[in-house]
């Protein structure tokens, strides 16, 4: 019987047939990049046929590597092979996007010699989009939360992905706007290529020019080589323009032909450079208005918020904070540094907190808090004190009453109660949040 059945699996038909009834998209090319198999699950998948494919080399057939900036053959064999595992947004041919999870092996004959490669992808789309819609995603490529705010950025994320239009993203300082520019670019077919980030606002006007663009050598005082710029750097990937709106009038003249035309020169330089870019923007100003009192190209503002992404401050998110509470803790663990946890108290002040400074504040006040607590579980006393001066210290009563708090009377109850601050709590008929903000905002009385 296993005679036989070996048999059959060494006949091409049957073998073919097997494959045929996976549910994986399997592709296989040589070192020339030429198609030799291409199953039915693929068909499915990509919207393409098998006798359109087999035989061609796969950059023509799909328009560009079917992998993206990570394949490993857009300039030729590789010398060295390594396998590779990682989920990509490809568009169908009909112009559906879809995500799948990709999977590549290389393929080697009887002497070992290395011959071409095997993919092997599975379409998640529709497993990702349920996830999104139920709220079952409590992080997407780094950015951490499950609020409906954020899973409508994930959705939002998921989409341009798969095309290059520019996108802008707005929000105040602190929400993650890089984060999400890179998630964008990760989940993109320009994932494998370069992510350059520029901050826009960091850079002196003088310096900002030859940054994004490069120099030649004697273009200035300094220039004493050739300079490649950010634009050069980032080609084949992204380029993350932050803090766009500092940019000055003559950069965004230059920046505004190169996503036009795809070209520009080195300050100091004469020949024209192409580039393949694509641009993510970011800025925390209203740039509407800054076109409207004239500091903003209405042009460029148009070119680059070709696809606009607006990112929730953390107040409007509450829900997720003990996710990124836990998230920066257990960054701070893996640093090795002893983590206890957060008691219920701490944790209802980072909730009741406003977080101006967003989700960059928070990070940096779960590690002050660990940083004083040495190893113990966080207590309210180990908290920023901003956190603790939020709100106002009072509360209601059982029955209803506004209770005001003293400091003559707060002293009084935690020395009846010997510093125990909840049951100093209980004895002034206030909450145990109320009595900590109060305490935050008079540290004498304690």
């Amino acid at each position: 019987m296993q005679d036989q059945l070996s048999k059959l699996l060494a006949e091409r038909d049957n073998l073919e047939r097997i494959i045929d009834n996976l549910l994986e998209g399997i592709i296989a090319h040589d070192k020339d990049r030429r198609i030799v198999y291409f199953n039915k699950a693929a068909e499915e998948i990509t919207g393409y046929k098998r006798q359109e494919v087999v035989g061609r080399d796969c950059h023509e057939v799909f328009g560009a590597p079917f992998c993206g900036g990570r394949c490993s053959f857009k300039d030729g064999a590789p010398r060295l092979w390594e396998d590779k595992e990682y989920p990509l947004t490809i568009v169908s041919r009909n112009g559906e996007p879809k995500r799948v999870e990709m999977r590549i092996n290389g393929m080697r004959d009887k002497e070992g010699n290395f011959v071409g490669v095997l993919a092997a992808f599975k379409d998640v789309t529709d497993i990702t989009a349920l996830k999104i819609k139920t709220g079952a995603l409590k992080e997407f490529r780094g950015i951490i939360g499950r609020d409906p705010n954020m899973l409508e950025i994930y959705r939002q994320i998921r989409d341009v992905a798969a095309n290059d239009y520019p996108v802008h993203i707005s929000g105040e300082t602190g929400t993650g706007k890089e984060l999400v520019a890179h998630a964008i670019h990760k989940e993109s077919r320009r994932g494998g290529g370069p992510f350059v980030p520029v901050n826009c606002g960091a850079l002196p006007e003088g310096v900002l020019e030859s940054e994004l663009f490069g120099h030649v050598k004697g273009a200035f005082s300094g220039a004493i080589r050739d300079k490649k710029g950010r634009f050069e750097l980032a080609h084949g990937g992204t380029l993350f323009l932050d803090e766009v709106g500092e940019l000055p009038k003559h950069v965004q003249v230059k920046l505004l032909r190169v996503l036009q035309d795809g070209v520009f020169e080195r300050v100091g330089g004469e020949k024209s450079i192409s580039v393949d870019v694509r641009i993510i923007s970011a800025t925390n100003k209203d740039l509407k208005k800054e076109v409207k009192e004239g500091r903003f190209r209405e042009d460029l503002y148009y070119r680059i918020n070709v696809v606009p992404i607006e990112l929730p401050p953390l107040r409007e998110r509450k829900g997720d904070i003990p996710l990124l509470v836990e998230h920066f803790a257990q960054e701070v663990q893996r640093q090795g540094q002893e983590v206890a946890g957060f008691s219920k108290t701490a944790m209802e002040f980072f909730i009741s907190y406003s977080w101006p400074g967003n989700v960059r504040e928070l990070q940096s006040a779960v590690r002050f808090s660990l940083l004083r607590a040495k190893g113990k579980t966080v207590m309210p006393e180990h908290l920023p004190r901003e956190l603790l001066q939020c709100g106002q210290p009072a509360t209601l009563t059982p029955r209803g009453r506004t209770r005001k708090l003293s400091a003559h009377a707060v002293r009084e109850a935690l020395e009846k109660t010997g510093g125990n601050k909840a049951k100093a709590a209980r004895l002034l008929g206030v909450g145990r949040a109320t009595l900590y903000r109060f305490l935050g905002g008079f540290p004498g009385v304690s």
